[in-house]
């Protein structure tokens, strides 16, 4: 990917996708959630035209995406009993690690919205999918990725990270809610929410240490065989 397209991926997630939100909060009044959610969904497929325009071999990769997606969808859904404790983000985080920043974000944005058909679709999706993207997409920078492949203690790491970051994303969706909108009642919801925080941080590390190597060799067996890696560059 060239530098211009870098640089206009890069301005399409960070934002373009938080300024639609906002804009479904406060000209919609979250009442075009669905709208919105499909707007992302469209902007985080557009790297993928970029990146995979003209290049039948691509397939396998939109196929991987797809796979991925639905492996995190389906462990959603498997653990719907269990409150906060989902594999969803150490799915979307090992995609990102093995795949790359686009796909990282776009398989976050998948999962979310993909899930929400069976636990509900509301004014909530649109952030979940953001929250979820960027995880991935922070899981895809170079540097990062090259560090957690390499050591569990760093994986580890990013997986807490990743559920501080979707703590302060959902909860500023909930202050957004409110009619007095205000930094003290984003620190209160934030400070109420730190036993979910803890579990989302344990929840993380336990799925990414446990899907580390069936995903991840899987992912490199095929890069080997089929070269992804190159297909999304």
């Amino acid at each position: 990917m060239t530098k211009n397209k870098k640089i206009v991926t890069n301005v399409l997630f960070i934002v373009m996708i938080p300024l639609i939100i906002l804009l479904g909060i406060y000209l919609f009044n979250d009442r075009k959630y669905n709208i919105i959610s499909i707007l992302i969904a469209i902007i985080a497929c557009i790297p993928g035209f970029y990146k995979y325009e003209k290049q039948d071999s691509n397939m396998l990769l939109i196929v991987i995406i797809a796979v991925l997606s639905a492996i995190s969808i389906i462990g959603r859904v498997a653990f719907g009993l269990v409150p906060f404790f989902k594999p969803v983000s150490a799915v979307v985080i090992l995609s990102g690690l093995y795949l790359g920043k686009e796909e990282g974000f776009l398989i976050g944005a998948l999962s979310a919205i993909g899930s929400n058909i069976f636990f509900g679709q509301g004014p909530w999706t649109p952030f979940q999918m953001f929250t979820w993207g960027m995880i991935g997409f922070i899981s895809g920078i170079p540097y990062i990725s090259k560090k957690c492949r390499e050591s569990k203690f760093a994986l580890s790491l990013l997986g807490a990270f990743s559920g501080i970051i979707f703590t302060l994303i959902m909860d500023l969706w909930s202050t957004l809610n409110f009619q007095d909108v205000s930094l003290e009642r984003y620190g209160v919801l934030l400070v109420k929410a730190i036993p979910v925080t803890l579990i989302y941080i344990v929840s993380n590390i336990i799925f990414l240490l446990l899907l580390k190597e069936p995903i991840g060799n899987m992912l490199e067996r095929i890069d080997q065989k089929y070269g992804i890696k190159e297909m999304g560059e």
